[in-house]
């Protein structure tokens, strides 16, 4: 493998990335029924056709995914990194009037990050403001719970979180934080214009000094039974309601 070069996993991933023009694939590990039923759902275009391609059987691909949580779908595929946009470019070229962005403060496990990825994709967020050195940005459970959703969105790595929201501020975005223990529900906000969204994991919620760049600070409302919900169904919840007024 390629030093630069990592393993992403499942059929919506790999597709996915294929057909990125800004993806570099290098190889597609790959059964011959995986083969077909690609070819068939994605015709007429032939996605393989520029990528080297090499057949192993189901075995021999539970054995390079290297972890058996891994649903595989019959292939995988060798890639490299996205080059991926800054913040501050992002924000000095966007020119749109309502801008979503989401940020994640302490949240690390790559499912719940994949998960959070296909819904801001799926509610035409314009990206997710992430701390880099806590991002598992090559990990294969979060390509595969992000399901391809990965190649649509951009993905925002800064080295200081709390120095980015700053930075969003002072560009007209309005920043609000979601935290279970105020009484502000979300849907009486108006979220017209440009916001970023705060959300902490859920063992430590959002930390002090994070929360101190809040402009707004909401909950959720849900049932009196239930203490919380799992963060990527709070971002759907929230991502799902703001889509819907905006548009």
């Amino acid at each position: 493998m390629k030093k630069n070069a990592f393993l992403i996993a499942g059929k919506h991933t790999v597709e996915e990335a294929l057909k990125n023009p800004r993806r570099k694939v290098i190889k597609v590990f790959i059964t011959e029924d995986a083969k077909k039923i690609i070819n068939k759902d994605n015709q007429p275009k032939n996605l393989f056709k520029d990528v080297s391609l090499l057949y192993r059987s189901r075995k021999e691909l539970d054995n390079l995914s290297g972890n058996q949580d891994i649903v595989h779908q019959g292939v995988l595929a060798e890639v490299e990194d996205l080059e991926s946009l800054s913040l501050k470019d992002f924000v000095k070229n966007e020119k749109k009037n309502n801008i979503n962005l989401i940020a994640l403060d302490g949240v690390t496990d790559p499912r719940n990050i994949g998960s959070i990825i296909r819904t801001a994709a799926s509610f035409d967020f314009n990206g997710l403001v992430v701390k880099e050195r806590s991002f598992p940005s090559r990990s294969k459970l979060l390509y595969k719970s992000a399901s391809g959703s990965i190649e649509h969105i951009n993905i925002f790595k800064v080295s200081n979180l709390n120095t980015a929201l700053s930075f969003l501020k002072k560009n007209n975005f309005w920043v609000s934080a979601f935290d279970s223990k105020v009484e502000k529900n979300f849907t009486k906000h108006n979220w017209l214009g440009k916001n970023v969204l705060i959300f902490g994991s859920e063992s430590e919620g959002i930390r002090e000094k994070t929360l101190s760049k809040a402009d707004f600070k909401f909950k959720i409302k849900i049932s009196n039974k239930i203490e919380s919900l799992n963060i990527s169904n709070s971002v759907s919840i929230v991502c799902h309601f703001i889509k819907n007024q905006i548009n």
